[in-house]
């Protein structure tokens, strides 16, 4: 069963703000494919994901860990800064390793849940997780395509090549010890 979304429309303080709908799964057909059990819980906003040997962050670049739950808007990058933002957060520990990077297409597409929508995301492995384009390491090949760069969308968008220039969120991953 498909589910349909609707943009809601509430008017808060006199200025009229979309709501977003719940997030929905579909497990009736096929299993999640993304499955809690997939990922160990380090304790300290990262979780393991025990199949792919990939260490997350649970939040969105931009957003706090806090509370057992990502606090806080997501931020949006130029893929280029994007990296530097990794190399920054890298060059500082402050994440207690020095090798987080941005993901090849192939590895946050293995995080997306197939069996959900609004967003296509485990969200109590990731929560907070806006349903928007988040950045890959993966380039798109091809002559004329050198300033592009492969987006992976939890909303219903899919897989894009973006230009470089464009503005996505961006979730860091190292490869588990």
């Amino acid at each position: 069963m498909r589910a349909v979304f609707l943009l809601l429309l509430i008017v808060q303080g006199g200025v009229v703000a979309p709501a977003i709908a719940e997030q929905i799964c579909d497990t009736g057909r096929y299993p999640l494919s993304s499955p809690t059990d997939r990922f160990n819980d380090n304790g300290d906003g990262t979780v393991t994901d025990v199949v792919a040997q990939l260490m997350w962050m649970r939040c969105s670049v931009g957003q706090t860990w806090s509370g057992g739950t990502c606090l806080g808007e997501a931020a949006a990058y130029g893929w280029e800064a994007a990296q530097e933002v990794a190399s920054a957060l890298n060059a500082n520990g402050s994440r207690f390793f020095n090798d987080w990077r941005i993901p090849k297409l192939r590895e946050l597409a293995m995080i997306a849940e197939r069996q959900c929508e609004n967003p296509r995301i485990n969200l109590t492995v990731f929560p907070n997780t806006p349903p928007s384009l988040f950045w890959t390491d993966s380039l798109r090949p091809g002559e004329g395509f050198e300033g592009f760069a492969y987006a992976l969308s939890f909303g219903p968008e899919g897989v894009e090549h973006s230009a470089k220039t464009e503005r996505h969120e961006v979730r860091l991953v190292r490869t588990a010890p």
